[in-house]
């Protein structure tokens, strides 16, 4: 069988393409070394948060506005916001971006310090993120992944308003 000029155009094309496309993935993986932390967004881009829970509030979103509620009528630490403050901690949450952990942390699995659960829209099961505190440094498991992220106590601060910081300071 012979092919005529036009089928070894389409062969030259074919052939060039599936090159192309060999040679794009082996770029990405000799230059991207899944070793290195990464800077990483803590929500899924673009996503849509239908609630916020901490372990003595819920802070939910009714139309365009945001309401809390309180879960724990003695919590030691109360964290009074306005509607602004609240809007404000969403879209701190929503534009978070931290360094991601690789290497084997030294925290206690069992003692996290706060746990933070969203539910977003389109999404079926929430996403549960757990503070930990360990080396001197905090950390922030995303629990379905298991993907450790490290943060500072500021930022810590500003995505658990809630939390009393001064108790785990003393630990």
């Amino acid at each position: 069988m012979q092919l005529g000029r036009k089928g070894w155009n389409n062969v030259i094309i074919f052939s060039m393409l599936i090159m192309i496309f060999f040679l794009n993935g082996w770029h990405k993986q000799l230059f991207n070394s899944a070793d290195e932390p990464s800077v990483q967004p803590v929500l899924p881009i673009q996503s849509f948060v239908l609630t916020l829970t901490f372990v003595d509030q819920k802070i939910e979103r009714i139309g365009t506005s945001w309401r809390t509620t309180m879960l724990q009528k003695d919590a030691p630490f109360i964290w009074q916001a306005s509607e602004q403050q609240l809007s404000d901690l969403i879209n701190q949450w929503q534009s978070a971006q931290l360094m991601g952990v690789n290497e084997s942390v030294v925290f206690n699995p069992n003692a996290p310090l706060y746990v933070a659960t969203f539910e977003l829209a389109g999404e079926s099961l929430p996403w549960i993120y757990l503070l930990y505190k360990g080396d001197g440094q905090y950390y922030l498991l995303e629990k379905s992944s298991q993907r450790i992220l490290a943060l500072d106590l500021k930022t810590a601060q500003q995505l658990f308003p809630s939390f009393d910081f001064s108790q785990s300071e003393s630990n």
